[in-house]
């Protein structure tokens, strides 16, 4: 098994728990609980900045030292495509969640920066939109991208991918700090599927071939990007959906094409 896949703890309520040192990187860390209607969890965010992201469900969440902010979520089943909600915690703060129904929810770690108050992210702040063209067509809820000022260090999407198609495609990489250049950025990828047999794919490679890992991702799945380009996609039958989350020295998303494939930006394929 590849060293940048993770699979879920099975028969946990935290399936996920990556920690900057458990990644062996230096700035994203992740984790997500699949809970059943009225389990509780609770957690400090220490040095981190957190984004807590409703992925499917309802849960109440509150926060040490705010009044509550009471039962968030209106998202069923993540493939209804819907902008989620999201709860923004600064660091040192202890937060506690009680799944109001079967819930999954993403916890989205990076170091923490100002002075933050903690605050919804609800629907209504998340940008849609569509990127790719083909069977390159993919759906984006932006939730804490660089243009939204929702976070220190944190960047946060989801993307909804159709059947047979690819998504961070062209490939493209974030990983040498030289903005505006590139910018370093690490990543992780949270993989769902529809239906939940399904499978997809995920390469992660660099252009010196130093680094060239083909990954088959299932339901739940996470993929550690720490460089190199990082495409994946799905096959006829099966939709796929990933959280993406991440964080570097500074917190703008600038990246590079893969010079093999850098003609594709320019491919027409109704021509």
């Amino acid at each position: 098994m590849s060293h940048l896949l993770r699979r879920p703890k099975i028969g946990q309520s935290k399936i996920h728990d990556i920690s900057q040192s458990t990644a062996n990187w230096k700035y994203v860390g992740f984790g997500v609980y699949n809970l059943k209607k009225g389990d509780k969890v609770h957690e400090e965010t220490k040095s981190n900045e957190a984004i807590i992201v409703v992925i499917e469900g309802k849960i109440e969440l509150e926060v040490d030292g705010f009044p509550t902010f009471g039962v968030i979520g209106d998202r069923m089943d993540v493939f209804e495509k819907k902008p989620p909600y999201s709860l923004y915690i600064p660091p040192n703060h202890e937060w506690q969640g009680l799944a109001e129904t079967d819930c999954v929810i993403g916890i989205c770690l990076a170091p923490g920066k100002k002075d933050r108050k903690p605050k919804v992210i609800g629907p209504n702040d998340v940008i849609q939109l569509e990127r790719g063209k083909g069977s390159n067509l993919r759906k984006i809820n932006n939730i804490a991208m660089e243009d939204q000022d929702e976070a220190d260090s944190l960047l946060v999407t989801e993307v909804f991918t159709p059947q047979g198609n690819w998504s961070s495609y062209p490939p493209h990489r974030h990983d040498v700090d030289d903005y505006p250049n590139i910018t370093y950025l690490e990543e992780t990828y949270y993989h769902r599927l529809n239906p939940p047999q399904g499978f997809g794919f995920q390469r992660v490679f660099t252009d010196d071939g130093e680094l060239d890992e083909t990954i088959c991702v299932k339901n739940h799945d996470v993929v550690l990007v720490p460089k190199g380009h990082h495409p994946c996609g799905t096959p006829f039958g099966y939709e796929m959906y990933y959280l993406n989350v991440m964080a570097g020295p500074i917190r703008k998303w600038r990246f590079a094409n893969s010079p093999d494939h850098e003609w594709l930006y320019d491919f027409d394929p109704d021509k």
